[in-house]
């Protein structure tokens, strides 16, 4: 059992939870995740960034949006309400070091696991160019917290309503053109997000690292479930992930498998909804 401490609404859909769970936040690295389970019988697993940790407190901090049957039951959940079971923290740490100047991108939720990067890498001593993109104003999250870490803050949205009306990909291209041009790019999001910023970084040979969150059950390989193809190998995103070198993703087969089961998830959801107002 692990306890809510603390939640808050960042926006319309997505939610911040603080947890009491003492030994994963003693053991928390830097792009590690946890798989949580609301019911301790029944009910799916489904695997959440640490967007934040306090050891000295014994605390975690999930960031999740309220698009599922599961993430729609937590955001109904209230402080002194528990979770049943929380594993973690699992999955390899992101590599940390001074790379001189890291580019870091976060689309829409991405930005909650790509904090914790983030501030990884600049108590690592790098000059950071963090780049936010959204649909809306309204759905940017953790700006205040990017902006602390940032060198350089980037907002870019859809419709204009905040920063630059782009798409996140240009302000990136930019940051590749200049010189020196930045000795890694970090890029969390949307799946077609990802894609076309190692598509964008490519041409200058930027190492750009990217985080997946693909089909997951177990955590620990034993399922396949998260398989990925990552050049001319077959990874798994639980053991051998979360993040993988975004130039060498099939990130086509990636999509077409995370979007094998929209029928029966959007059946489990509407089902869902009716019995909780019935």
């Amino acid at each position: 059992m692990s306890r809510i401490l603390e939640k808050r609404q960042l926006s319309e859909i997505v939610f911040s939870m603080k947890l009491d769970a003492p030994l994963i936040a003693r053991e928390r690295k830097a792009g590690q995740f946890i798989i949580l389970q609301l019911d301790e019988d029944f009910g799916e697993r489904i695997p959440l960034t640490v967007a934040d940790a306090d050891p000295e407190a014994g605390t975690i901090t999930i960031i999740f949006q309220a698009v599922g049957k599961t993430t729609k039951a937590m955001a109904t959940m209230t402080a002194g309400e528990e979770i049943a079971a929380l594993v973690g923290p699992l999955g390899t740490p992101t590599h940390i070091e001074n790379f001189g100047h890291v580019v870091c991108v976060g689309g829409g939720i991405g930005v909650a696991p790509l904090h914790p990067i983030a501030q990884a890498l600049k108590a690592a001593g790098n000059r950071l160019t963090i780049i936010m993109g959204a649909r809306s104003k309204e759905l940017l999250i953790l700006e205040d917290e990017m902006r602390a870490l940032a060198d350089e803050l980037i907002i870019c949205t859809d419709d204009g309503s905040a920063g630059r009306k782009a798409l996140v990909t240009e302000p990136l291209i930019e940051c590749c053109e200049r010189d020196p041009k930045p000795g890694l790019a970090v890029a969390i999001g949307p799946p077609v997000m990802m894609k076309f910023c190692a598509e964008a970084t490519r041409p200058y040979s930027v190492p750009t690292q990217v985080s997946l969150n693909t089909i997951m059950v177990d955590g620990t390989g034993m399922c396949g479930g998260c398989r990925v193809t990552v050049g001319d190998e077959t990874k798994f995103v639980c053991v051998d992930g979360p993040e993988f070198d975004g130039h060498l993703v099939d990130f086509d087969n990636m999509i077409n498998r995370l979007n094998a089961y929209k029928k029966q998830e959007s059946h489990t959801c509407r089902i869902g909804t009716v019995s909780k107002e019935s």
